[in-house]
């Protein structure tokens, strides 16, 4: 199931994955997903869109405190 809404990833990414979800985890996201020609930016579009791309950045910019 792809994460409709903060909660739902949020869950997913502490629970399901076990990755604490820090400030500098979400940063360090975040330099790779707003650079669109990185080639994890790019599979992540692949296999996920446009869409949730954004949504993810969103979601990360929350934690990291840059929103």
């Amino acid at each position: 199931m792809i994460p409709q809404t903060f909660e739902q990833w949020q869950h997913c990414i502490v629970h399901e994955c076990g990755i604490p979800l820090t400030k500098d985890f979400a940063k360090s996201r975040l330099d790779i997903y707003k650079e669109s020609n990185h080639p994890e930016t790019k599979k992540f579009v692949q296999l996920y869109g446009a869409q949730h791309l954004q949504n993810i950045i969103g979601w990360l910019s929350r934690v990291a405190g840059s929103r």
